[in-house]
């Protein structure tokens, strides 16, 4: 009954933050941006849950807790300077100004306006629809396994769920609702978490005796020796920085990432919302894969075999108190919820403004445009929840192998176009194809020629980051040898760099 009381509160709280925004959503800046007014406390919590979500707690904290033991937390690390700190630092203020200077919304938008490319703008948009959905799909499946636990609730009802009071609170009050649900998300996740750690902990004696139990734990037949698990680096140092670098460097091209860049309102919002941040990513992430660390502790109840590393962190949940798994449910909703509504925005606001209105309905006006923006986030949802019920039936168990994918692609079709475009004026339209190309058909090729790849890429994981870290390499050499953009376009691009501001002594120093 606690459980139920607990899930119904939060529903009512989400649901009336999108009723109470109505107002900030009656345009499509206001919609998808929040009108470019948002703080740093929104913002870095608005980033921080659309990055964490069940896809990481459930999917990827089991999955590699299990392989890697505590050396996994390295990951959360990874998270936490290379997904969170550094993006802050070397994204967040370039993308701000020029995106605000080219009065693009999207990503593909300031594709198309940068280099003056309607294809490249229709290419990104395309991209982006396609390996958002199975990325979707991901998070009810983390979710479902929960709900199942916590409360012998079918699989298709927690898609419902979860699917409608999304749609409700995303299509009544668009980014803003979006951010302020995401920052009491957030609150919950940092309290949630810590409890939780604790707790699992606490069932094996402590931190210390947990240690002490999985140094003596061993797994001959994946190579790992006695005390792996417990050691710095663990029993498979490669595939763990692959892991790291997927999971962390992919944020750097993610659309519903950088978006949150062109919403923050000011200079010291994003100083302030790089700390934030940054300190989240550590608590959420940190804490997600050191406690699946010690998952080979609940070995005696977990069958890998049958019930797929998403069963894991379930598995290790389930002898803790009601009050406790309430705390996880209403935390592993939160952070799937808030991914969710991310996704969508990102999903159907390229879709209405980067396809139809520049192709079909070139005279939408803005009013239109947020209409077919709020039927399109229906749409989207309607088909990753019908995808996520295919997939759970399907030989595609793992949470991990969606993710992987989607990432891998999206991540690796923008990162270096997107990050090469705010700091060079040698990029070029061929670079940017060829990356978006490569990355695309690399990843579609995994899914379905898995088994023709070398062994070490026919892991979604590893493809992804080979992806973007060949994509870092494409975009300059590509750009060397094509024809060059047009002087006058780059330059007015960047003239935004040069336009003078005035600003107190705190921020800048006078002569």
């Amino acid at each position: 009954m606690f459980k139920i009381m607990l899930l119904v509160l939060y529903f009512a709280v989400m649901v009336g933050i999108g009723i109470m925004c109505r107002k900030h959503s009656t345009d499509v800046k206001g919609f998808v941006l929040g009108g470019r007014n948002v703080g740093p406390w929104l913002t870095a919590f608005a980033y921080g849950t659309s990055y964490f979500s069940a896809v990481v707690f459930v999917g990827y904290a089991g999955q590699f807790g299990w392989k890697y033991g505590v050396a996994a937390t390295w990951i959360g690390i990874g998270n936490a300077v290379i997904g969170s700190l550094l993006p802050w630092v070397v994204l967040g203020r370039r993308t701000r100004i020029m995106t605000q200077h080219l009065d693009s919304a999207t990503m593909p938008q300031f594709f198309g306006k940068r280099f003056d490319s309607k294809a490249l703008k229709i290419g990104a948009s395309a991209i982006i629809f396609v390996f958002l959905i199975p990325y979707t799909a991901s998070l009810y499946n983390g979710l479902s396994r929960l709900f199942g636990m916590a409360f012998d609730i079918d699989y298709s009802v927690c898609i419902l769920l979860m699917a409608v009071l999304t749609a409700v609170y995303v299509i009544a009050g668009g980014y803003m609702a979006t951010a302020i649900n995401d920052f009491i998300q957030g609150i919950i996740m940092l309290f949630g978490i810590v409890v939780v750690v604790a707790a699992v902990l606490n069932t094996k004696g402590g931190f210390m005796a947990a240690v002490e139990s999985l140094s003596q734990v061993s797994d001959e037949s994946a190579g790992a020796m006695v005390g792996s698990f417990s050691s710095f680096f663990g029993p498979d140092p490669l595939n763990l920085l692959f892991v790291v670098i997927l999971t962390s460097l992919g944020t750097w091209g993610l659309p519903q990432m950088v978006q949150k860049f062109y919403a923050i309102d000011n200079e010291a919002s994003i100083r302030k919302g790089t700390i934030i941040s940054t300190f989240f990513a550590i608590v959420v992430a940190g804490g997600s894969y050191f406690l699946g660390g010690f998952s080979r502790l609940f070995s005696d109840q977990v069958d890998v075999a049958t019930g797929g590393y998403d069963s894991v962190v379930p598995t290790m949940l389930s002898g803790l108190s009601e009050g406790v798994i309430a705390l996880v449910v209403i935390l592993v909703l939160a952070a799937s919820m808030s991914t969710l509504s991310s996704l969508v925005i990102a999903s159907s606001s390229t879709l209405t403004i980067d396809f139809l209105k520049d192709t079909v309905a070139k005279k939408m006006d803005d009013k239109k445009q947020v209409l077919v923006i709020r039927i399109f986030i229906v749409v989207f949802i309607a088909i990753s929840s019908v995808l996520a019920l295919v997939q759970y039936k399907s030989n595609v168990t793992f949470i991990a192998q969606l993710m992987g994918v989607s990432w891998g692609a999206l991540a690796g079709a923008f990162l270096a176009p997107f990050m090469y475009s705010l700091y060079s004026k040698k990029v070029t339209k061929a670079s940017c194809w060829t990356c978006f190309i490569f990355s695309s058909v690399l990843m579609m090729a995994n899914i379905f020629f898995r088994s023709s790849f070398p062994a070490f890429m026919q892991s979604p994981i590893n493809c992804g980051a080979i992806a973007m870290l060949t994509g870092l390499v494409i975009v300059p050499v590509v750009s060397a040898f094509t024809p060059k953009p047009d002087k006058a376009l780059v330059d007015e691009a960047f003239a935004c760099y040069d336009k003078e501001t005035k600003v107190s002594q705190k921020t800048a120093l006078g002569k």
